[in-house]
């Protein structure tokens, strides 16, 4: 495993540099992970909280050869860092992102298809919407590198937390990787990923099988709530995370309640009771 010590600058390829942020924990693994991408003319990929430590750490491995700060979306421990970032280098460094949200406010909108373009290298942006509907991952061309954000991380599996994260739209945005051909992952938490496609395909399988889990639980318990099912499904958990863990049953259950498999009064309601339809197996 590649160093991942917070504040430390470790080289990942010729072209690709990490800096770990000091903010460890059940969500984020080690800390969220920043990249700079370049040397003569710098991306900064997710600047990660607004932690003076870490934004210090970033400027100084960056210089003034840092021109634009992209980030993968707007969640609190990857994007607020990017104002405060460039205030400790020039005015006319550029933010970029999907849109403005969260606090967060990019110079100009990135969508899918856009590229960032140095002389070293190229920046191809990817929507990936799931864990946010405002996502994107980004492919280094040179290297067949992809900045995963948090659309697939290592040491752990995604959160998927409705109304704004989308079952159906996280899973699609998984297929759509396979056509890429890539190298490697580097993602928003943990070591960098060698095997995508092996690890895209276990992300494929783990969140189908929870489905089903789900889809089953629901069919034995007849109307049941999102926390009246958590203990069924995630009997491979510790009852520690069911919290979070109720986040993703409930975008499973949204998931299948557009699939005609589950019913409910109100599918943006936590709280509410569901039940399975006729064609639930």
């Amino acid at each position: 495993m590649r160093d991942l010590t917070p504040g430390r600058v470790v080289s990942l390829s010729k072209r690709v540099r990490r800096i770990v942020a000091p903010n460890p924990g059940v969500m984020t693994g080690p800390g969220t992970n920043t990249y700079l991408v370049g040397h003569e003319q710098i991306a900064v990929i997710d600047p990660g909280p607004d932690d003076d430590v870490h934004l210090d750490a970033i400027a100084h491995a960056g210089g003034s050869a840092i021109r634009w700060i992209v980030v993968t979306h707007t969640h609190s421990d990857h994007s607020p860092g990017a104002e405060p970032l460039r205030k400790r280098l020039r005015p006319d460094v550029l933010v970029l992102g999907f849109d403005e949200r969260d606090g967060f406010d990019p110079d100009a909108d990135v969508h899918d298809g856009h590229t960032i373009d140095a002389d070293e290298f190229t920046l191809r942006a990817l929507h990936t919407p799931g864990h946010a509907s405002n996502h994107l991952c980004y492919l280094l061309e040179e290297e067949r590198l992809l900045f995963s954000g948090d659309h697939i991380m290592n040491g752990s599996t995604v959160v998927i937390a409705p109304p704004d994260g989308d079952m159906a739209a996280y899973l699609a945005s998984l297929e759509r990787l396979k056509v890429y051909a890539l190298r490697a992952i580097a993602p928003g938490h943990g070591d960098v990923i060698d095997d995508p496609a092996a690890k895209i395909a276990e992300y494929v399988t783990h969140r189908l099988a929870r489905e089903a889990a789900v889809a089953a639980a629901l069919a034995g318990a007849g109307p049941a709530t999102v926390e009246e099912l958590v203990p069924h499904v995630y009997r491979d958990v510790d009852a520690s995370l069911f919290p979070i863990a109720r986040y993703s049953l409930w975008a499973h259950l949204r998931k299948l309640r557009t699939d005609g498999r589950a019913a409910t009064g109100d599918p943006d309601d936590l709280g509410a009771r569901w039940e399975p339809t006729s064609t639930t197996g």
